[in-house]
């Protein structure tokens, strides 16, 4: 154990928000996803699983490390849901309380056609999957810098 990090992360997902630099992406993503495929084609070739975990516990983790790139209209991409890019669900709420509050300040997140976040998410540095069982619950953070 280290002080001052949730313990949810790990060595693993630790070593991996260290190793990103500024402009990289990490997919946050949901128990439906196809993370270990998907993970296999990004930069590390990482899938990280957060066991007994979902999006606002994961994110809420993720964010008090990982500072989101401020350089970019929307730090955040998520998955649409196949009803239309607009329809925000409850999972989608939980990630912009969570990026919010981390951030101290409103942080755009932009939707996401569901074929076109798949491609993005293959060029991302790593995949970390959470346990959430709620549709469309996947996101691309933009790591940012600390200045």
């Amino acid at each position: 154990m280290l002080k001052t990090i949730p313990p949810i992360i790990g060595g693993e997902l630790l070593a991996i928000l260290d190793e990103m630099g500024h402009g990289d992406d990490l997919v946050l993503a949901d128990r439906n996803f196809p993370a270990v495929s998907t993970a296999a084609l990004t930069v590390s070739g990482k899938c990280v699983r957060l066991a007994g975990v979902g999006t606002l516990e994961a994110a809420t983790a993720i964010l008090q490390l990982l500072p989101l790139d401020t350089f970019v209209a929307a730090p955040i991409r998520r998955m649409a849901s196949a009803e239309g890019l607009d329809i925000v669900l409850d999972v989608h709420a939980d990630m912009q309380r969570a990026a919010d509050d981390a951030e101290g300040h409103a942080v755009t997140i932009e939707p996401v056609e569901r074929f076109a976040f798949y491609e993005a998410a293959s060029e991302a540095y790593a995949v970390v999957q959470t346990m959430e069982d709620r549709p469309y619950g996947c996101f691309i953070l933009k790591k940012g810098v600390i200045f």
